[in-house]
Parts: structure tokens; C-alpha cells; sequence
């Protein structure tokens, strides 16, 4: 996979509330902005959904693509922490947890997201200042 000027990309779902509220949290504490975004609204965003292996018209699961290959569900959302620097590195406790215990109830809060939190009828625009940080616009 080659990364945007060597940065991991989040695939997420650019209509979905809670998705949209964690890519704003990213931004404002990726202080090294670190991460470049993709909505898989955009082709850009179903590309790296379909090339690996993901539904682009059914996502259960936002993508993270870095120098470690895909990740996905929890494994995702953890090594996405942990690479935000600081305190965020203690999210690697998580990882003595197994998968089989974390991936479950990330797909339950996936199922229902839309329920909870939300669904925009346009996906998520970065401001101007931010918009750099964003493939596929």
C-alpha cells in the first residue's frame, strides 16, 4: 500500500454521527497530524474499502492503513491510539485483552451506530484548515 506522503489513512463512514464525532477527535489531537482521512462515501474511500476486502455498501468497520498493512475493528481503533503519542500509548493495554473479547462489542457498537448516534444526510467536510488532511475530496 503506498500512504499519501507516507502518512496511515482512516477509512471511515462519512455520513455516520459517531464516526464523524471520532474523526473530529483525531483531528484535534493528532497534533502531528499523523493521519490523512478518507470517507468511504468517496471513490477514494470504497478503492481501499473493496482492495481490501471490505464491503464499501455494508461497512461494519472503519480501515486503517499503515506501514503495519490493514487493520480493522479494534485492532484499528487501538493502534490509531496509540499512534496519537503520549498518554494515548496506554491504550496498548488493550492489546492484553484477546481479539476474540474486543472485536465483538466493537461490532455491536458498528451495528447500531446509526441508531445511537446518527445519520448525516452529507458526509463530513473538513474545514479549510484541516482540508489537506483529507484524500479523495
Amino acid at each position: 500500500m503506498n500512504l499519501p506522503d507516507g502518512h496511515p489513512v482512516i477509512v471511515f463512514d462519512g455520513v455516520c454521527g459517531l464516526c464523524n464525532g471520532w474523526v473530529r477527535f483525531l483531528l484535534k489531537r493528532d497534533r502531528r497530524q499523523r493521519y490523512r482521512f478518507a470517507a468511504m462515501q468517496t471513490g477514494t474511500g470504497r478503492g481501499l474499502l473493496l482492495a481490501n476486502g471490505l464491503d464499501p455498501d455494508d461497512p461494519m468497520s472503519f480501515l486503517l492503513l499503515d506501514e503495519m498493512g490493514a487493520r480493522t475493528d479494534s485492532d484499528a481503533i487501538i493502534a490509531v491510539l496509540i499512534g496519537l503519542g503520549g498518554a494515548w500509548r496506554m491504550a496498548t493495554l488493550c492489546l492484553l485483552l484477546p481479539r476474540v473479547l474486543r472485536d465483538p462489542p466493537y461490532r455491536w457498537l458498528a451495528r447500531n451506530r446509526y441508531r445511537w448516534f446518527g445519520r448525516k444526510r452529507t458526509c463530513f467536510l473538513p474545514d479549510m484548515t484541516q482540508r489537506h488532511r483529507f484524500i479523495g475530496l
